[in-house]
């Protein structure tokens, strides 16, 4: 099933208006009825103290994937925004980007459960799984 393409481009102008994501150097990388992908390089500018990628890069990239993929199932004239939201790392963040895969697990009018897989992955796109993260976002 394909995305109908108002839904695709208030999504991408929304993520187009995420300073953060701008800061972080993310991109949406790919798009569909209740999924989205969202990648992002591990600059110098986004380590933590023994050079792995910062957990905040990973929960800020799989937050938005995960919101992301919830905003295409909602009515358009919403939004959505994260009400809670769980990470577990399993791995550090070690390579040349971080992709997040975020899902929607159970869609809902009043709440929307969502998860995203976030993996680091060197120049030559071989993965290791960084992250897990598993929340709630509501319609707005």
């Amino acid at each position: 099933m394909s995305l109908d393409p108002r839904v695709e481009q208030k999504v991408r102008d929304s993520f187009a208006r995420q300073t953060m994501m701008q800061t972080l150097g993310a991109t949406m990388a790919a798009l569909g009825p209740g999924t989205c992908r969202i990648t992002a390089p591990i600059l110098p500018t986004s380590l933590q103290q023994q050079g792995a990628g910062h957990g905040g890069l990973s929960f800020s990239i799989g937050d938005s994937a995960a919101g992301y993929a919830a905003l295409t199932l909602i009515p358009p004239e919403a939004e959505v925004m994260t009400v809670e939201m769980k990470i577990n790392f399993m791995s550090p963040a070690l390579g040349a980007r971080l992709v997040a895969e975020g899902r929607v697990i159970r869609p809902g009018r009043r709440i929307m459960v969502v998860a995203s897989d976030v993996w680091a992955e060197d120049e030559a796109g071989a993965r290791r799984y960084v992250a897990v993260l598993q929340g709630t976002m509501i319609p707005v």
